[in-house]
This record gives C-alpha cells, structure tokens and sequence, in this order.
C-alpha cells in the first residue's frame, strides 16, 4: 500500500470511529459554508437586484436643453453614451398650455409605452393611451373638469402672437379627445394631460421638439455619474444629470446592506471557529494515550500534527461542498422572497467556498494540534 493512500485510510478511519463529534465539527462547518456561500452570492447580486428594484421609484437620470429646447436627434445621440444593456427606458416630453373648456391647462406629450419603464409607480385607473386622440388624464384635472373614462374633450391650443409682426391672431387649433385613463401618483403629475407626442405636434403644429427626457438606467452610482460627464461633454445641446433622490438612496442602502452582509459572515465563520475548535479539542483530550503511546514507539510531532490537520481539511473540504450547494438555494430562496426574482449562479463561488471552508477549519484546529504536540508520553502511560 503506498503512503499516501495509508494516510488517507488513517484519517478516515479516525473519523468514522468518532463519527458523533466528528458530524458536529462537519455539521457547524457546513452551516458556516452556507451562510458564507448564500451570503457572498447574495452580496454580489445585490446591486443587480437593488438596481431593479429602485427603477420601480422612477428615473434616475434626466436629459435637460442646454439652451432652449433639444430635438429626438440629440436625445438619441446621449441614449448612444450608455451602454444599451443598461438602459430600462427613455422617455421624452414636451409641454405646451393648452386650453380644457377654456381653462388653461398643462399638457404633456411623451411615448406612453415608455412612461411605462420610466415610471412603473404610476397608477392608472383605465388604460393607457394606446393611440391618437386618446387621453390620460391626471386626477386632479379629472377631479375639476369632473372627466371620467370614457368621456369625449376637446382641447385647443393657441400659438403666441406677435403683435410686432403685424399678423392677425390665428385662430384656436383644436382636437377630440377620448379619456383612456386617470392617473394618480400623490404628486404634480396629477395636474397634467397626457398624450401621445405626434397629438401634440398636430396640435401645435411643431414638431421635434423636446423639453426633458427621462432616463432610467441600471448602473452604479459612479457609471451613472460617468455617464453624464461624457453625455454633457459630447452631446453640446443636452445637459445629463442625476435624479439624487434616487440615486443617493439606491447608494446608500445599498452600502449600508452590504456592511450587513460581511457582518453577518464574519460572526458566522468566527462561531464556526468556535465550534470546530471545541469539537477539536475534545477530540485530541479522547487521544492522549493513543498520542502519548505512538510518541513512546517514536511519531514525531510532525507526524502528529499531519494527521490531525488532515482530518480537520477532509471536514472542511466536506463541509464546504455541502455549505457551496446549500448555500446557493439558501440564496435562492432569499431572493424570491425578498426581490421577488432569481438569483444567477456564480461557479466561482464554489472553489472559494471551499477553500475558506478548509482555511477556516485548518486556523480552528491549530490549538487542538499544538495541545496534542505538547502530551508527554511518560506522564500519559503512567496515567497521570
């Protein structure tokens, strides 16, 4: 039999004979592999689903006119900046005062099904508008014009007159409306009409022109910051900016839940010491005469010292395979309860999981070791 294969029969063999301590050691040193496996992959998915979750709130980011107004052109010229796999929606608007049973009223005009991705906490009682002539109408102008779903509006719209020209006054433009929706958010949405950006146009007759443009983008706070440099320093007509009270929310929860996480896996893997120390200890107090016995026939300490730190890795290279795949539907299941999606399986996860497994359990058995190198022989076969 080759040496290698003796020892690795020895080590065995001791374990399976204090199998009870032994499924202790390999039980706390799994549960520590699973916190730690669960932990770090939710630590690393974290911004990811973070970031999903926080573009519930709203956009992040907003496209301003350096002067003026801006075209669809140059909006799609700052789209081009960010990485297109990052980019949940764009959402332009364009507002002009417009008139409702002759009261001044300010409509908006975007891209409805983007309104959708820029800002999913809207809620609207009816539908959408899906085509021309349709109108989403916030609850407060609902609320004056008592307008429900359903109902039939005609709003007009007068361009400004320059009396300098010496034109005569053009008279109302005017379109039907038909009210898909109201819209309620508890906020200044609530006071305006919208609708679809090519009704607007025809009702003004202008058309290309942009007012502000919402973005809602997955990315770190410091991408999102470097986007807007480059957009502001590339696209000359846009100005890019951070929406703050998004953003400095989205970063501070987010490093705050981090901390959290390597808290919680520092004091697991510090009680997993704990435990396969102990378990350890106890182990090397059953052993003293086998210990003191094999150093009367002539081991060395060195010998002894291999043997129980090679029990102590098989435990941990053991626990930390058990602790990978565990630790990998504890996260699972922490994400489709907290986040409400899937979390993505990292391979790497699982060589690092086993290896601070076997490092953890090799620092906790080096006591046990170092009591088991110091048991003297004589006293041990005298009994004492």
């Amino acid at each position: 039999m080759k040496k290698r294969q003796m020892y690795f029969r020895m080590i065995t063999a001791s374990l399976v004979r204090r199998r009870s301590r032994m499924l202790v050691a390999l039980l706390s040193i799994a549960i520590g592999a699973t916190i730690l496996s669960g932990l770090v992959t939710i630590y690393y998915d974290v911004p990811r689903q973070m970031g999903a979750q926080f573009r519930n709130y709203g956009a992040n980011m907003i496209f301003t006119p350096a002067e003026g107004t801006f075209t669809a052109e140059d909006m799609e010229a700052g789209r081009s900046r960010i990485d297109s796999g990052n980019i949940v929606g764009v959402t332009p608007y364009r507002y002009e005062s417009v008139r409702i049973h002759e009261l001044p009223v300010m409509a908006a005009g975007t891209d409805m099904e983007q309104t959708k991705s820029t800002s999913p906490y809207w809620s609207v009682e009816g539908t959408y508008p899906a085509s021309g002539g349709e109108l989403l109408l916030g609850a407060g102008l609902s609320e004056q014009f008592r307008l429900r779903v359903g109902d039939e509006v005609t709003v007009s719209y007068t361009p400004e007159f320059d009396g300098r020209s010496g034109e005569e006054t053009v008279l109302d433009n005017t379109k039907d409306f038909t009210v898909t929706g109201i819209l309620e958010t508890g906020g200044p949405e609530e006071d305006y009409a919208y609708m679809a950006m090519s009704d607007l146009e025809e009702l003004t007759g202008i058309s290309g022109v942009i007012d502000l443009a919402e973005l809602s983008v997955s990315a770190s706070s410091d991408e999102l910051k470097a986007y807007t440099e480059k957009i502001s320093a590339e696209v000359p007509k846009i100005g890019a900016r951070l929406v703050k009270r998004v953003t400095e929310s989205e970063t501070t929860v987010l490093t705050k839940l981090q901390a959290l996480v390597l808290l919680v896996t520092v004091i697991v893997l510090a009680l997993t010491m704990i435990c396969v120390a102990t378990t350890m200890t106890a182990v090397v107090a059953e052993r003293r005469k086998e210990i003191g016995l094999r150093k009367a026939i002539g081991a060395s300490n060195g010998g002894i010292i291999k043997e129980f730190m090679g029990e102590g890795m098989l435990l941990g290279a053991a626990g930390g395979i058990i602790g990978s795949v565990l630790g990998y539907i504890f996260a699972q299941q922490v994400s489709i309860n907290v986040f409400s999606s899937s979390i993505s399986f990292m391979p790497l996860i699982v060589p690092v999981t086993i290896l601070v497994s076997v490092a953890v359990t090799g620092i906790s058995c080096l006591l046990p070791i170092r009591s088991a190198t110091q048991v003297d022989p004589a006293l041990v076969l005298k009994g004492e």
